[in-house]
């Protein structure tokens, strides 16, 4: 990893936003059924959705502006939905969080720093049939708010949001929808895209102090180049980094899947992952061998993956684990987050390793894209705190001063708003909240005797 963009990522940030606050449920929809393209062909010139660009067939991008991620409140759900057009191949997807130079219009897309949000493994669909027409991923990504609200990287690059769909029609000898759906033939469009986001806010998740480091985005893991490995022939990546302070609360957000060839390429075949942290195992995973049959009505066009080739005529799979117990991954089913805790880290040198050992990526075919990055963020709210019938606070709703009622005497009293910002700081048990906007607070209560107590309030 480059040493400056470890710099950008390596300090801490409270929360600077300014702007709406998100009181309620905050919608945004980023990208409401773009049309992708062809992933081998060469890049259209068809139009492109408002406000955003074209890097390629597959993926574009939009800027979010300082309104959208001031309107964030600390629980976000992504959910990206697509609709068929002439496409009827397993590929995969992916949403990212690209960080781009300030102020500008575009970018270009290998020289950013991205991560990825969430993947996912498109359907076998066809466009004829209308039940059902869509496939939803849906991805709770609280963790990424605090990355929207953090000053620190908002106040020096630019936050884009990418959807990427990648896709291919087939043709002659190959199959697929150019030739197997009617009026794909000639066509090169393959889905049709939307990409929505729905945010709260909970009091009680307050955070502070973000710290975000980007470790690796969609890196061919592969055996059979040392573009791919550590070391040839061993399916095996290491990242050493530097940290300059230590990180509370830290956790590794990991996202892997198999793909290849159906001859040799580790697409089908299952392998146990070991993840290391500072050289200790803090991971073992084997993705897939669950049932795919929740997912068998998004793929209306029939595949040998739904469906057992091996028998004339060929029958659905049944609804067991033992059933699927080749798979790696379900068309129409997104891939896993795996969230990594770590607990807190000091300053120093650390390391992410990754190893497969026995993947054999027969015939040189195949790769396993991994994408992973660490974050961590203190929660001061997490202490211990008085009964309902010890605490309680005045009014609620309040137009002007709230005060603390408790048996036990105040030391520190806070309040904070939706964003994260402390807005009110005293020592008394009384706070004069009259300079500020409506909406709603969290009163944080530090008393004598050592216990903390949270109540949230709402300012007329």
């Amino acid at each position: 990893m480059k040493k400056t963009l470890l710099n950008l990522f390596l300090g801490f940030a409270m929360f600077a936003a300014v702007g709406v606050q998100a009181q309620e449920t905050y919608n945004l929809t980023v990208f409401d059924q773009a049309v992708y393209y062809g992933m081998y062909e060469a890049t259209v010139s068809e139009p492109i959705p408002p406000g955003a660009i074209r890097n390629s067939n597959s993926s574009y991008g939009k800027k979010l502006t300082e309104e959208q991620l001031a309107s964030f409140g600390n629980k976000l759900t992504m959910t990206v939905t697509l609709n068929p057009l002439c496409d009827n191949y397993d590929r995969i997807g992916n949403v990212n969080m690209v960080l781009a130079p300030k102020g500008a219009d575009t970018y270009v897309y290998n020289e950013v720093q991205r991560i990825e949000m969430g993947r996912f493994i498109t359907p076998f669909m066809d466009m004829t049939v209308t039940n059902p027409n869509s496939v939803p991923y849906v991805y709770q990504v609280d963790n990424l708010t605090h990355i929207f609200h953090d000053e620190n990287i908002t106040s020096q690059y630019d936050i884009w949001i990418e959807l990427e769909v990648y896709g291919y029609q087939g043709g002659p000898g190959q199959g697929g929808a150019a030739v197997e759906i009617p009026g794909c033939q000639g066509r090169n469009d393959v889905y049709m895209g939307t990409l929505e986001f729905s945010s709260t806010f909970d009091p009680n998740l307050v955070a502070e102090n973000n710290f975000f480091l980007p470790l690796s985005y969609k890196y061919e893991l592969k055996n059979y180049t040392l573009d791919g490995t550590d070391i040839l022939g061993e399916t095996v990546r290491t990242i050493n980094f530097t940290l300059e302070q230590d990180v509370p609360n830290a956790k590794l957000y990991l996202i892997t899947s198999n793909h290849g060839s159906n001859s040799g390429g580790e697409e089908y075949i299952r392998r146990n992952h070991f993840i290391y942290f500072d050289n200790q195992l803090v991971l073992t995973y084997k993705p897939g061998g669950v049932s795919c049959v929740p997912f068998f009505n998004y793929n209306t066009q029939p595949s040998c993956i739904y469906y057992d080739c091996s028998t004339n005529p060929a029958y659905p799979r049944p609804d067991t684990n033992a059933a699927w117990s080749w798979n790696n991954w379900c068309p129409g089913d997104k891939i896993p987050i795996r969230t990594i805790s770590l607990g807190d880290l000091t300053a120093g040198e650390h390391s992410f390793k990754i190893d497969v050992p026995d993947a054999v990526f027969a015939g040189g075919q195949g790769y396993f894209p991994m994408s992973v990055y660490l974050q961590g963020f203190a929660q001061p709210l997490s202490t211990e705190s008085f009964d309902n019938t010890d605490f309680s606070i005045y009014p609620n709703p309040v137009a002007d001063v709230v005060t603390v009622v408790a048996d036990a005497e105040v030391s520190s009293l806070e309040v904070i708003n939706t964003l994260g910002q402390q807005v009110f700081t005293g020592t008394s048990k009384q706070a004069d909240l009259s300079g500020l906007e409506s909406g709603i607070y969290v009163v944080k209560a530090t008393f004598t005797n050592g216990k903390v107590a949270t109540r949230k309030i709402v300012k007329e």
